[in-house]
């Protein structure tokens, strides 16, 4: 029956050349660049560079380079004097024209075996892990203003382990098979999703971008890739890595354009199979709303599958170490300026333990620099990303600064005449329910909730209701028994549980991100059941023995 088995999938176009059954794969190191060290010296050279130049970004659409009258420019976040890049928007035919030339590239891609196309991921790791990483990371920086830590956590270290983690999931699930019987062999083929697949990215991550192209490719889709104008450099940088690691053309096309104009475009197309998408909920209910709309015109029920953000908390129980809660919540709040879905920006702290804490976190507060990452590597965190992004945290800060319900207990400037700079700020509430605690800032603002210590019931269920997003949050506590009454309570708030941990930093393969409510539709990347999303599964069943009978033997 092995032998049956294995004859079956090896007469499948697509399984000529199995792979095994499961490869060996460890998260990228992170580096730790310091004064003297090699990579350092290629960082900083790579910056150097790039200093004051303006790369030009054409929209790609298989092998040609096309430029449309739309021009635009990213800007350096801490030095908006800089033109990063030159780019154009892709307009209604263009997008249309590359939609038809990834669908009719779709069935060879898709009929290729699944090892053929994992190579091109493995490869790819390899060479942003190697020759390319000091490109991609300083791309990163001065386009995205990440300090050359976060750069590395994200330009690198993820997006090499979302495309070795991925190629090895895309591997291993080929080895997930249904039962034989006698007499017949049932094999479970893991096609492409008929069509083509929009993948809408966001700025502050260079592996979200890489990971929302390349995974639903390494599945044998084709995909049309929307990277966001604020990381183009970056995204430019990995889209033509993926080119040079084997991925042929018009599998991912690249097409920068206006937001409204690329989904009023892809949710129109009959070919749409799919939206992999990070952004704002209001974007992406947009999106769905028009996938809703359109259902009647499409071959097949497209796969919406989207990570909006959170408003992420940190619940501080009397028994917890007070000097874990300090620093870890400095970090969540103010790693990247708080631009990340994950950041803290929602505290609940015991009134017993809150004058110590606040202590510990003004004493670090006073150390963080804020500024250039590029010409200081000592920098905690940079810029906020644009202008839109600095005028809403300035209208938060401005709610902080004029309501009698809050009080800014440390920073609350900000000043946007070089670079769109916000001072790390901390606030406190004395309305746990305040529009503060429940909307999305994505900024460095972090407020703090503090409440009688023996209450923390109330706040655990306070918690729980107060926002509509469920990405994140963290317990703080050594009294093992609140421990568990927290996760019972806080079972759905958060997607990403921490205990004594802070809300942020989840590592691909070791905690898959994604959460759920307005937080999105918890696809969980970096896990091995994301490939799965981007598939289409058949199952083949071959009968060996003819049936030779219409009756049942009841009917006897």
């Amino acid at each position: 029956m092995l032998r049956l088995r294995t004859a079956l999938r090896r007469s499948w176009r697509g399984f000529k050349t199995f792979p095994r059954a499961s490869v060996e794969v460890k998260n990228e190191p992170v580096l730790g660049f310091k004064a003297g060290s090699e990579e350092r010296a290629e960082l900083e050279k790579a910056l150097k560079e790039l200093k004051g130049k303006t790369e030009d970004i054409p929209c790609v659409v298989g092998d040609e380079h096309v430029w449309t009258k739309e021009i635009r420019y990213q800007v350096s976040p801490f030095n908006h004097s800089h033109k990063v890049a030159k780019f154009c928007y892709a307009d209604k035919e263009l997008l249309n024209k590359a939609i038809l030339a990834a669908v009719d590239a779709r069935r060879e891609w898709d009929l290729k075996p699944v090892a053929d196309r994992a190579q091109v991921l493995f490869k790819a790791a390899d060479v942003i892990s190697g020759p390319k990483r000091a490109e991609v990371l300083a791309k990163t920086m001065i386009g995205q203003g990440k300090t050359v830590v976060q750069a590395e956590i994200d330009a690198a270290a993820e997006l090499i382990d979302f495309f070795r983690f991925n190629a090895k999931h895309a591997i291993e699930l080929q080895h997930q098979q249904p039962l034989n019987s006698d007499g017949s062999t049932n094999t479970m083929l893991y096609r492409g999703l008929e069509g083509f697949v929009g993948a809408v990215a966001p700025f502050n991550f260079t592996a979200i971008g890489g990971n929302l192209a390349g995974t639903p490719a390494l599945m044998g889709n084709v995909v049309l890739w929307k990277p966001s104008d604020t990381a183009m450099s970056a995204s430019y940088a990995v889209y033509k890595i993926l080119r040079e690691s084997g991925l042929p053309p018009n599998i991912v096309q690249f097409v920068p354009a206006d937001g409204p104009v690329f989904g009023d475009t892809i949710t129109a197309s009959e070919h749409l199979a799919g939206i992999n998408f990070t952004g704002s909920v209001p974007t992406f209910k947009r999106l769905w709303k028009q996938v809703a709309q359109n259902l009647d015109i499409y071959r097949n029920f497209p796969r919406v599958a989207g990570e909006c953000g959170g408003k992420n908390f940190h619940f501080v129980h009397k028994s917890a170490d007070i000097h874990s809660v300090a620093m870890g919540t400095i970090r969540s709040a103010f790693e990247y300026g708080g631009q990340k879905c994950s950041a803290c920006s929602r505290m609940y702290v015991p009134d017993t333990l809150w004058p110590q804490i606040k202590k510990e976190m003004l004493d670090v507060h006073k150390q963080i620099r804020v500024g250039d990452p590029v010409e200081d590597f000592s920098t905690f965190f940079s810029a906020v990303i644009d202008q839109k992004s600095f005028a809403r945290i300035e209208k938060w800060l401005d709610h902080a600064k004029s309501s009698p319900n809050l009080a800014v207990v440390a920073g609350g400037n900000c000043d946007d005449k070089k670079g769109y700079f916000v001072e790390p700020t901390i606030i406190e509430t004395k309305d746990p329910e305040d529009s503060i605690m429940k909307e999305e800032i994505f900024g460095p603002v972090l407020t703090v909730y503090v409440y009688p210590e023996d209450r923390y019931r109330d706040v655990l269920r306070l918690i729980d209701n107060t926002s509509p997003y469920a990405l994140t949050g963290a317990v703080f506590a050594q009294d093992k028994s609140v421990v568990a009454e927290a996760a019972r309570a806080l079972r759905n708030a958060a997607g990403n549980y921490y205990v004594n941990d802070k809300s942020t930093g989840s590592i691909v393969a070791q905690q898959p991100f994604g959460g759920s409510r307005a937080s999105g539709t918890n696809d969980k990347p970096g896990g091995p059941h994301y490939v799965l999303r981007w598939t289409s599964p058949q199952v083949v069943k071959e009968t060996h023995v003819p049936l030779t009978e219409w009756k049942y033997p009841y009917m006897g």
